[in-house]
């Protein structure tokens, strides 16, 4: 067997790709690697990304301010990562960490900046007044669940997915360590969703819309493969009961759809009728 540990180095330094599936993009370093603008369409909201779990967020968001009346049209332009577009000038003038989603926002005067999904979402929320409580302990209620979300990301892909579905070789402590962080975050999911229909109250927010990015692969079964049986999500009841009510609005399946390819899906949105045309068919 071969010897596994390792000893860090006192400095460490980058000097070659370590595996994976995007070994060849990631550096340990940041900036524009190439210059390069973003196309611009005709709606106020100009989104750059790609529909992972933190991209269907943004998109699942604008579908449901659509689907309530307010004037959020948008375009939604493929960022295609595996070819390092997030790496562009004009990505990079958006968002300087260069992850998805990015949004432009044209709605006012001058144009406005937003990254980071959280700050997309309650962007939005904000300016139409929508999907958040406006004041008091409902607001800080949702921002609460919003941020746990943001914090728990993390653990959900970068570590449990990453080394359950993408590391180069597939070893038992990192893999428990975060299936154990992974079955916590569920379990406090849960947990609150026994007390109450959303995860804020008995309203529905961003932050359930936050959440769903990343359990509703869970709940599906479609997220790192087999890893909803791996981790037993079906036992969540209340969870999966949650997941399969959000799962089942018109503005989440919307959402869902959008910057992806393959069959199914719309690679980039620019009307209504972008994704009427895969749903209807």
């Amino acid at each position: 067997m071969a010897d596994l540990t390792y000893t860090p180095p006192k400095v460490w330094t980058w000097d070659q790709p370590n595996g994976g599936e995007f070994a060849g993009i990631n550096r340990p370093t940041a900036g524009a690697r190439f210059e390069r603008e973003l196309p611009r369409g005709q709606h106020p909201f100009q989104l750059h990304s790609l529909g992972t779990p933190n991209g269907q967020k943004v998109t699942i968001m604008l579908e449901e301010l659509l689907a309530a009346g307010y004037e959020a049209e948008y375009d939604a332009w493929l960022i295609s990562i595996s070819d390092s577009d997030q790496f562009s000038s004009g990505f990079v003038s958006i968002n300087p960490n260069s992850k998805i989603p990015a949004l432009l926002d044209l709605s006012g005067p001058e144009p406005v900046r937003v990254f980071e999904s959280g700050s997309i979402l309650f962007h939005l929320a904000e300016k139409f007044g929508a999907f958040m409580p406006t004041s008091g302990p409902g607001r800080t209620e949702c921002m609460n669940w919003l941020m746990w979300q943001m914090g728990s990301a993390p653990m959900l892909g970068g570590g449990f997915g990453h080394f359950y579905a993408y590391a180069p070789e597939k070893y038992q402590y990192p893999i428990d360590r975060y299936a154990m962080e992974a079955k916590r975050i569920l379990d406090v999911a849960d947990k609150r969703l026994g007390e109450t229909r959303y995860l804020a109250g008995d309203e529905y927010t961003i932050a359930d819309i936050a959440a769903y990015g990343w359990f509703g692969g869970f709940v599906r079964g479609d997220a790192y493969g087999d890893a909803a049986t791996f981790l037993d999500v079906p036992s969540c009841e209340n969870l999966m009961r949650w997941g399969e009510e959000l799962g089942a609005r018109e503005p989440v399946r919307r959402g869902r759809i959008v910057n992806r390819k393959g069959e199914g899906f719309v690679p980039e949105r620019h009307s209504a009728a972008d994704i009427d045309a895969v749903l209807n068919t």
